[in-house]
């Protein structure tokens, strides 16, 4: 199997066999994500124990760029600290956008799939959608915990 077939399965996998998908019940911050140009949404629902992610949950809908990197990342951040979270939004940002690289993090090794959707700029925003969520979920985390 070629690389980019091994990585369209790994996409598919996650779109089809979504990880952590689900609302988390007294959720500890939540974030609503909506790309107003493709129709794309998506929840991101966080339980954390001090600094670390617990247990992380999310549901969408839309294309299965963005259903699928938002499995994958919910796979990624689980159990890592807030910290390690946000240093992951910044790779994986720097990934699609600037063609940095998630080497070193073996964490995020599933991602290095969408690196193909570099190809098509507009479905970019797809894949950044859930990261954009998280992101905001972990800054009203940090704003109401006063960890900021």
């Amino acid at each position: 199997m070629s690389l980019d077939g091994l990585y369209r399965e790994i996409i598919l996998d996650h779109y089809q066999n979504p990880r952590n998908r689900g609302v988390l019940e007294d959720a500890d911050a939540a974030s609503h994500g909506h790309n107003p140009l493709c129709g794309d949404e998506v929840d991101v629902f966080l339980k954390l124990r001090g600094s670390q992610i617990d247990a992380i949950g999310f549901t969408s809908r839309g294309c299965s760029i963005s259903q699928a990197t938002a499995s994958m990342m919910t796979e990624s951040v689980k159990g890592h600290t807030v910290q390690d979270a946000e240093a992951m939004v910044a790779a994986f940002k720097a990934m699609m956008l600037e063609g940095g690289t998630l080497d070193g993090r073996p964490e995020m090794a599933d991602l290095e799939a969408l690196q193909g959707v570099k190809q098509y700029p507009v479905r970019i925003k797809c894949a950044l959608l859930p990261w954009n969520t998280l992101q905001d979920a972990l800054d009203t985390y940090q704003a109401r915990s006063g960890s900021a």
